[in-house]
């Protein structure tokens, strides 16, 4: 099953990362929510397949977003009491995406 936005959603922001506790996914930032699709890759082949999309969190419902870390950069979220530590790329960026959407709804 591959993410797909819903009619008139935005996708913003993508990236391939890894969550401490959820392993390799895609998350997928649109105007609306924050998606974390799993993926299975093969080193062997290089291919990756698309999994389960393992959270579906409206960006209303994130109660913190914070960026930690100097050389493993995180991003951190907090939604319904768990904390969710995303290693992306530019952790700063999705930190600021996350904190101007969440301040236009």
């Amino acid at each position: 099953m591959s993410f797909e936005p819903a009619p008139g959603e935005k996708v913003i922001l993508g990236e391939d990362c890894a969550e401490d506790k959820l392993r390799s996914g895609v998350l997928i930032l649109t105007d609306k929510r924050l998606v974390f699709q799993k993926t299975k890759g093969r080193m062997a082949t290089l291919s990756k397949k698309e999994g389960e999309i393992v959270l579906d969190i409206p960006i209303d419902k994130i109660s913190e977003v914070r960026s930690e870390g100097f050389l493993v950069k995180k991003l951190v979220l907090a939604f319904e009491g768990q904390t969710y530590k995303f290693g992306v790329f530019s952790n700063g960026k999705w930190e600021r995406q996350i904190k101007q959407l969440k301040g236009a709804t």
